[in-house]
């Protein structure tokens, strides 16, 4: 019965090795959700295999999809049901599949999250309630919210705060104070506390953005993976942290900015768009910094 449903579900797709499926990724593009190297670190930690699915057009992989069952590969519902619940945060992640431009596959397994990139090119897509968040270009801020930015920045600068690259730290000390800021600002545990340090270690070189010091003190921090597709930059900020006590400061909001900048300045240098995802589009201050797009479900 299971593998007259797998056949049923599968219908279009056939089992691809990880490095076709890596090839795909790196011709038609995908996000950070879907990278190779994400999916397969990220797998291997929870113990889980992959299922690489592609779609043929006269003998050429046109689509690709890694699976876990019925899942998208990194599924929390499948870490749910394996008992590894909050092993890893991906977040609400932006999910892009390698697809050719010109193809479009029916789908059928359970897929979340879906991007606008891939709404024209998977039969079988209805958008869901929410949308997501993705941060607005800066040219589309207000001059007074940019003027506002900047000035609270200058104040925190003046104040001795301190701006350093995350990758400055060890995997170790990101995961120390991550844990404790992220208590701080929402009162509970982040997802996977007791594996944040191993998850930072094997997301290292993805990982991206700065941390802001004052008086010595870490006071606000963001988890930011980045990865570059051919055609775009694909970011997706999980969660982050800040020490209440330095409200008056407004680290969370200096933060934001200075990563927001720093990696549009860095994807024109490239010539290429920047999709900036800040997960679902729930929170206020999300609006503050992003436009609401739809996003696809199955």
């Amino acid at each position: 019965m299971l593998s007259r449903v797998r056949f049923w579900r599968e219908r279009g797709w056939v089992p691809i090795s990880a490095d076709d499926y890596a090839a795909a990724w790196n011709t038609f593009g995908g996000s950070v959700a879907t990278h190779p190297e994400v999916v397969a670190r990220l797998a291997g930690l929870a113990g889980i295999p992959v299922r690489y699915l592609g779609h043929f057009v006269e003998g050429e992989v046109r689509a690709a999809m890694p699976t876990w069952g019925r899942h998208l590969a990194l599924s929390k519902d499948v870490l749910k049901q394996q008992g590894k619940r909050g092993l890893f945060d991906l977040g609400n992640a932006e999910v892009i599949l390698p697809i050719a431009p010109t193809t479009r596959v029916q789908v059928r397994h359970q897929l979340r999250y879906v991007s606008e990139c891939n709404a024209g090119q998977l039969v079988g897509l209805r958008e869901q309630p929410e949308g997501l968040a993705l941060a607005r270009e800066p040219e589309q801020y207000s001059k007074k919210f940019r003027y506002n930015q900047r000035r609270e920045l200058r104040l925190l600068e003046e104040a001795g705060g301190v701006i350093r690259p995350m990758l400055e730290l060890t995997a170790q000390e990101q995961a120390r104070i991550y844990a404790d800021l992220f208590q701080r600002r929402w009162g509970f545990e982040a997802t996977g506390k007791e594996h944040l340090a191993e998850v930072f270690a094997l997301m290292r070189e993805f990982m991206t953005g700065s941390l802001i010091y004052l008086d010595d003190q870490p006071v606000a921090i963001q988890i930011l993976y980045r990865v570059q597709a051919p055609q775009w930059v694909s970011l997706e900020y999980i969660n982050g942290g800040v020490d209440p006590q330095q409200r008056d400061f407004s680290p969370g909001s200096v933060l934001s900015f200075v990563n927001t900048q720093s990696e549009w300045e860095q994807a024109r240098a490239q010539g290429k768009p920047l999709r900036y995802s800040f997960g679902r589009a729930d929170r206020e201050y999300k609006d503050r910094w992003c436009n609401r797009v739809p996003v696809y479900q199955v």
